[in-house]
């Protein structure tokens, strides 16, 4: 069941927004970084500490009534477990969340995150390792009853997901244990789906590759050599308005067209496939070219082609990344593993904890997803009243 808070959560909110500032500077003050993440969290343990008191003021703790309302109600493991948590005072060193805790924090990440979920982000649970197929090689041509001939172990290749690891740091205040196994469970999943929500987008989109322990991500190029680099634009979309939407179709096509072959120049079927990912404030002025008025007044925002539009933080701005689903491999493994980990906090009373899972990605090739510039014009100047 997703997490549902009520509230802004602003001071987490703008904090957020502070570290992701820094995290994306060409230059990087790995103190600054560091001093903004502790105040990332400490923001997020302090709202969302707040939240769930309020919240437990004043709903009835009946496990019926919480069902019917969408609350969260433990299994027996995840009740036992998080009553040790309870009774231990927090976890004890190397243990591991629940199966289904974990299965709730990925239902959460992917529907709280539409980006993580357009990507194709897999739960490989336990695994670490996984066979990946083409469908294009895994076949061979042959006479009835003679032998099987073809290069079939060529279309086979491993994947390792446990190559990098994702932290996340979890301020735990003792308060929040004395409240019951129920919210316990609810305050860990949520920061967990908060803090790997940000680590998760930055390295789909923005990671920097092996040589940086990052995954490399959407926003990136890879050499025949090795060398991650960004992306180069591969032209300009202005969303121009036009009779019939001729300009709009036309840019789009183009984009289409780019996307509808892979690096090597084979061609592949990408209708229905392609997401367009932009930042929020660009995304309103995409949103307002692409919005019509009906004959019946209804306002109706579409793009040709089905093209999927969401928004993302991690993509600059006046840029836009179309990317083809199933393309890029994005996966977590391996489980949720704790450890204590011993540092002062700006909260009294509370405990630091870092939880760490496998999680990598990777495109398939340089064509997996492409950048584009945005040149979106608006007139805005009033039109002057007759006779003035």
């Amino acid at each position: 069941m997703t997490i549902k808070l009520k509230g802004k959560m602003d001071n987490f909110k703008a904090k957020k927004e502070a570290y992701m500032d820094l995290v994306k500077a060409e230059e990087q003050d790995q103190e600054k970084l560091a001093n903004a993440w502790d105040e990332m969290q400490t923001a997020l343990a302090e709202d969302l500490t707040e939240k769930i008191t309020t919240e437990v003021r004043t709903e009835q703790m009946d496990a019926q009534i919480l069902t019917a309302r969408g609350q969260n109600v433990l299994t027996s493991e995840e009740r036992k477990f998080f009553n040790e948590v309870v009774e231990f005072g927090g976890f004890d060193e190397d243990s591991i969340l629940p199966v289904t805790t974990q299965e709730r924090v990925f239902e959460d990440l992917v529907e709280a995150h539409p980006l993580l979920a357009e990507i194709g982000l897999q739960d490989l649970g336990a695994v670490t390792r996984f066979i990946r197929s083409d469908p294009n090689k895994a076949y061979a041509w042959g006479k009835l009853f003679g032998e099987i001939k073809g290069q079939i172990g060529a279309a086979f290749t491993e994947e390792e997901i446990g190559q990098l690891k994702l932290t996340a740091f979890a301020v735990i205040p003792k308060d929040m244990l004395e409240l019951g196994p129920v919210w316990a469970e609810r305050y860990v999943r949520t920061v967990l789906v908060e803090s790997y929500s940000v680590g998760l987008e930055y390295g789909l989109v923005n990671g920097r590759g092996p040589t940086q322990n990052e995954p490399i991500g959407l926003m990136k190029d890879v050499s025949a050599e090795g060398a991650v680099t960004t992306k180069t634009s591969s032209g300009t979309l202005t969303f121009a308005p036009s009779d019939k939407g001729e300009v709009v179709a036309g840019e789009l096509h183009d984009v289409i067209k780019e996307l509808s072959t892979d690096a090597k120049d084979k061609a592949r079927k990408v209708l229905n496939k392609i997401v367009m990912v932009v930042n929020p404030i660009d995304a309103i002025s995409v949103q307002a070219r692409n919005t019509i008025q009906t004959a019946n007044g209804q306002w109706v925002t579409s793009l040709p082609y089905s093209i999927k539009v969401v928004e993302s933080e991690e993509i600059p701005s006046k840029k836009a990344l179309f990317f083809v689903k199933g393309k890029y491999l994005a996966a977590v493994a391996g489980g949720y593993k704790t450890n204590k980990f011993d540092q002062t906090l700006a909260i009294e009373d509370a405990m630091l904890y870092t939880i760490k899972q496998f999680a990598n990605g990777k495109p398939e090739d340089n064509k997996t997803a492409l950048l584009y510039d945005l040149d979106i014009q608006f007139n805005t100047s009033a039109t002057e009243p007759a006779g003035a």
